[in-house]
């Protein structure tokens, strides 16, 4: 049973230079992403291609991905017939555009055709239909997609093999199988796995982390995994990042896949500011993961998004309103990968202190407080963990870390720091051996 040590902690005060975030202003963020090595993507629907749809489209997102004209059912109705008028479409919009293609997907258990559910197969006999779909999609795009989303949604919500009609009739070797075919079919493409609800620590991402090592110990050719991340307004899971460095552990790219963040309609100003601190928390995880490929937000405006139709009473879920004008999450995303900048005047001091500590971890709180005679608008405190300490879950800042190195960014409601004000955040963190506190601070 873990004993709770509550004690005074030793303080740390160092006088620092603070610059408000560096401002991506109206730079297209897939420039803001492909600086910080990442991509950003977006979903589309290849009918709305055209007007200022496509000029969004084209200007602002590095990466696109069908979103249905390259499932089963879009691309096969018929057995042996193909329409791949939408795909190909999507494919030479990105083309012309200097995009990537993020091919969804090979296989899933939903919006297949009903030939396919409605058949009677044997195990071989459906093996050879799947692997013949995998060929004739993947062949035909050849070299032309990055990623492909090989197989989609295989897990149940505790983390067990879903019973689809591949799962029931082939278990887990369809999975194996899948991206086995689709390395023949285009072997220059990056091959994810797929799936929803696995973004936090916990069942289900427990399961598709048993999966994957299952896979890579046989040899089958998963490059990465991808987290679809359909959201829920202030609900970003602390471990996100936690879990998508474990997954990076395996050797395998992981990148945000379908990333929407939806609320309770009306959208108000105070939930669209919680919105752009969460999009931007999602971004910021993502970076903070060296083999985080990057994130693709599902539909980049909320005329295109598939929120309402199944979540009656919630939308707004997009960065991007019905008029295709920003919203604040876009700013968020901006915000995010703006570059590092060199600091600015302005002077404040941090305040450390451990409130409480444990066998194996703490809570600290960070006092920042603005001793110039300028408001700060805005603040980003870094700073080393000395001893392999990890931030777990913050509160009141966007906190992520890489290796040692801790950022803590101002949430929208706490950027501005009056002259003599002071704004403070706190965090979770792991620990072993022992707990010292950090030595200094930065801001930029």
């Amino acid at each position: 049973m873990l004993r709770r040590l509550i004690a005074t902690a030793a303080l740390l005060t160092a006088a620092l230079t603070l610059a408000p975030p560096a401002a991506a202003a109206d730079a297209p963020l897939r420039d803001l992403a492909e600086a910080r090595g990442r991509y950003l993507g977006t979903a589309v629907t290849a009918g709305k291609l055209t007007s200022g749809y496509a000029d969004v489209a084209a200007a602002q997102f590095g990466s696109i991905t069908p979103g249905n004209e390259m499932k089963w059912g879009s691309v096969e109705a018929t057995r042996g017939t193909y329409d791949w008028t939408g795909a190909d479409r999507v494919v030479a919009f990105a083309e012309a555009h200097g995009q990537r293609v993020r091919g969804h997907t090979l296989v899933w258990h939903s919006q297949l055709p009903a030939w396919v559910t409605g058949g009677t197969w044997t195990a071989d006999r459906l093996r050879t239909l799947m692997t013949d779909h995998i060929a004739a999609e993947a062949g035909r795009y050849k070299g032309r997609i990055d990623h492909w989303d090989v197989v989609n949604e295989p897990l149940n919500e505790d983390g067990t093999l879903r019973q689809s009609v591949f799962g029931a009739t082939l278990g887990e070797s369809y999975v194996a199988d899948a991206f086995r075919a689709a390395r023949a079919a285009d072997p220059a493409a990056k091959l994810y796995l797929n799936d929803y609800s696995t973004d936090a620590i916990g069942a289900k991402s427990d399961g598709m982390y048993a999966l994957v090592e299952r896979l890579l110990a046989q040899g089958v050719p998963v490059d990465g995994v991808g987290f679809q991340a359909h959201l829920v307004l202030g609900q970003v899971p602390a471990s996100l990042e936690a879990n998508l460095r474990r997954f990076a552990e395996l050797g395998v790219d992981v990148a945000i896949t379908e990333l929407d963040i939806r609320m309770t309609l009306p959208a108000t100003e105070a939930k669209l500011a919680q919105q752009k601190a969460d999009y931007a928390a999602v971004q910021r995880a993502c970076l903070a993961v060296t083999r985080c490929a990057g994130v693709t937000v599902w539909g980049f405006t909320d005329s295109d998004s598939w929120i309402p139709d199944f979540f009656p009473g919630q939308g707004a879920a997009t960065p991007y309103d019905e008029a295709l004008a920003p919203k604040p999450a876009r700013a968020g995303l901006a915000e995010a990968l703006a570059p590092d900048t060199p600091p600015a005047p302005g002077v404040c001091s941090v305040t450390y202190a451990v409130t409480s500590q444990w066998t194996g971890g703490f809570t600290a709180q960070v006092t920042v407080r603005n001793t110039g005679t300028a408001p700060l608008n805005g603040w980003t405190v870094r700073w080393t963990q000395p001893a392999g300490q990890r931030v777990t879950q913050a509160w009141n800042a966007a906190a992520t870390q890489t290796g040692a190195e801790v950022t803590a960014t101002n949430l929208s409601y706490n950027a501005t720091v009056p002259p003599g004000g002071s704004t403070a955040f706190g965090f979770n963190g792991s620990w072993s051996g022992t707990n010292p506190p950090p030595t200094a601070f930065a801001c930029s």
